[in-house]
């Protein structure tokens, strides 16, 4: 199968990557044009067979609307376009009346996998009609872990980008957790090693996870994680879910939470978000300060 794929950061590019290693055809556009297999969306365009399959990752909101609008004007009736990024579910619905109108399909795809996606595949999320969904397939099988778990297509359009947010809102509280727990094991004098307690923690436990497998990694790099200052970013998802969770009056105490202890991580240098810093920078690459700064 061929895909155009807009987007070659650090989840698109270990995406082109994996879809190649499938043995389909990748062609990539990225506004870094070393690693950009065109020169513009036009020419990724002209260089696909029709009916198209084009694949978006690139920061949601503004960007991911500009290169919708875009391909729209680009595209034909009978093409597809996927949306793999973060975006919010309601741009979802947006966009494929948009693009619907001109006879183009949309597919809305969370993605989660990280900087580990290309090793271990990517759990998809999709939401779409069956048909544009079907016709992605392979491209989706490619990208999936091996067996039968990692993709699902959820719903209708915006239902992909929405299991995504809750699988993140669910990620805030669980990282969160992790981290209450180390920094209350480092309070105590009677605990004289809590790395070795995490590790103890990754067989035969009801708390065994990735995420803890992550957690002892980030601690055998830096034992009390001294050399990282304790802020973490959120990417807009855990908001996202907070707001569903109002709308839809379902109490959500954990992941609202654990939202509120990002924001006030940019106050203070807190220890509890030096551990959520190191998980994102372990599962996501996502960047990290020093304490130095």
């Amino acid at each position: 199968m061929q895909l155009g794929l807009i987007g070659l950061g650090k989840m698109g590019g270990n995406m082109r990557e994996r879809i190649r290693r499938a043995g389909h055809t990748v062609i990539g556009y990225d506004r870094n044009p070393e690693v950009s297999d065109v020169s513009s969306l036009a020419e990724l365009v002209d260089k696909l067979e029709a009916p198209r399959a084009v694949w978006v990752m690139v920061p949601a909101g503004a960007p991911t609307q500009s290169v919708v609008d875009e391909l729209g004007d680009l595209l034909s009736d009978g093409d597809t376009v996927i949306d793999g990024g973060n975006s919010r579910w309601t741009d979802d619905e947006k966009h494929a009346a948009e693009l619907g109108a001109k006879g183009i399909g949309f597919v809305d795809a969370g993605v989660s996998g990280g900087v580990w996606g290309l090793k271990n595949g990517y759990a998809l999320m999709v939401g779409g009609d069956k048909e544009h969904v079907d016709r992605i397939q392979p491209v989706f099988d490619a990208l999936k872990p091996e067996g039968t778990a990692g993709f699902v297509h959820a719903g209708k359009v915006g239902s992909g980008h929405f299991s995504k947010m809750v699988h993140n809102g669910i990620e805030y509280a669980m990282m969160q957790a992790y981290a209450e727990g180390w920094e209350l094991l480092q309070a105590v004098d009677s605990v004289t090693d809590v790395r070795e307690v995490f590790r103890s923690w990754q067989e035969g436990t009801v708390i065994r996870s990735w995420l803890l497998d992550l957690a002892v990694n980030a601690l055998d790099d830096d034992e009390h994680l001294q050399k990282l200052r304790g802020v973490a970013q959120d990417s807009g998802e855990g908001r996202w879910t907070v707001e569903a969770a109002i709308d839809n009056a379902v109490p959500l105490p954990a992941i609202t939470a654990s939202l509120f202890a990002r924001f006030s991580s940019r106050q203070d240098d807190s220890p509890q978000m030096k551990m959520v810093a190191a998980l994102r920078n372990q599962f996501g690459g996502h960047a990290v300060e020093s304490a130095k700064e």
